[in-house]
C-alpha cells in the first residue's frame, strides 16, 4: 500500500515537471496539460476542482518560472504589472457574461481562430532569418500601453468564459502585435500568469476547489520543472519557441473544436 503511495507522488511529481518545463519555455504555464490529465484520471472531480487544482499547479509553476526568468533579466517588469492587473477586469467580465458565449458555436469558432492562429505563427516562423525585434534589449523596447492593455482585458475575458490559460494568447499578442522578443514575450507572459494565477487560486482556495494530495506533488514538479525551463528557454533560438509556440495553440484549439461537441 505504501509503495503505490510513493509511485503516485512520485509519478504526479514528474508530470508537474515535464508540463511546468514545456509551459515555461513558451510562456504559457502548464494548464493545458493539468486539465485534461485530471479530467482523465479523476473523472468523479468536478470542473470546478480540476481547475482549482490545475490553477494551484500553473501559479507555482508561473511563480518559479517569473523568478528564473527575472534573474535572466527577461522580464519587462512594468508591463508585466500592468497586463496582469489589466486581465482582472476582464475576467471578471468573462465570468459573469460566460453564459452568453459559452455555446457549441463560439467555442467552435473561437477554436477555428486559435487554428488559423497557429498556422499564421508557423508560416511566419519559416521565413528566412529572424525579426529584426530579436535583438532588442530590456533598456531599448518600447510598447504601446493602451493596445497592452486591451489585449490583457480581452484575455482575460477569453480565458474566463473558456477555463484556458491566458499565456496562449498573450504570447503570441506581445511577439506579433506589440513587437516584444520572443524570449521576453515569454518570460513577461510567466510573471503575467503568476499575478494573474493568484487570484483564481485565492478563490478557488475559499470554495475548497483545491484538491492538495493531486496539487502539492504536481506544484514541487513544476516548481523545479519551470527552472530547467527557464534554462532550457536561454539557450534555444527564437524560432525553436515560435516553433513549440505552434503546436501549443494547434493542440488548444483542437480541444477547444471537440469540446464544442459540433463535430460529433
Amino acid at each position: 500500500m505504501l509503495d503505490n503511495i510513493i509511485v503516485f507522488y512520485i509519478l504526479f511529481t514528474i508530470v508537474g515537471f515535464l508540463a511546468a518545463m514545456l509551459g515555461t519555455i513558451i510562456g504559457a504555464g502548464g494548464g493545458l496539460v493539468f486539465v485534461p490529465l485530471f479530467m482523465y484520471w479523476f473523472p468523479e472531480w468536478s470542473p470546478s476542482m480540476i481547475v482549482g487544482t490545475s490553477l494551484f499547479s500553473v501559479m507555482c509553476n508561473a511563480i518559479s518560472g517569473s523568478i528564473a526568468y527575472i534573474k535572466q533579466k527577461k522580464v519587462l517588469i512594468s508591463a508585466a504589472i500592468v497586463f496582469s492587473l489589466a486581465t482582472l477586469p476582464g475576467a471578471i467580465l468573462g465570468a459573469q457574461m460566460s453564459g452568453w458565449f459559452s455555446g457549441q458555436g463560439f467555442m467552435f469558432a473561437f477554436g477555428c481562430f486559435m487554428l488559423c492562429a497557429s498556422g499564421l505563427i508557423g508560416f511566419k516562423n519559416f521565413k528566412k532569418g529572424e525579426r529584426k525585434e530579436e535583438s532588442l534589449t530590456l533598456d531599448q523596447l518600447t510598447y504601446s500601453k493602451p493596445i497592452g492593455i486591451s489585449i490583457s482585458f480581452f484575455v482575460g475575458f477569453i480565458s474566463s468564459i473558456f477555463g484556458i490559460g491566458g499565456g496562449l494568447i498573450h504570447v503570441p499578442a506581445l511577439i506579433y502585435l506589440m513587437g516584444f522578443p520572443t524570449h521576453m514575450a515569454t518570460a513577461t507572459s510567466q510573471s503575467i500568469l503568476a499575478v494573474s494565477t493568484m487570484i483564481g487560486v485565492i478563490t478557488h482556495l475559499l470554495e475548497n476547489h483545491i484538491v492538495f494530495s493531486i496539487a502539492i506533488p504536481t506544484s514541487i514538479g513544476a516548481i523545479f520543472g519551470a527552472q530547467v525551463g527557464a534554462r532550457i528557454a536561454k539557450r534555444l533560438k527564437a524560432k525553436s519557441i515560435l516553433a513549440l509556440m505552434s503546436v501549443a495553440v494547434f493542440a488548444l484549439a483542437v480541444r477547444l473544436i471537440l469540446k464544442s461537441g459540433i463535430l460529433g
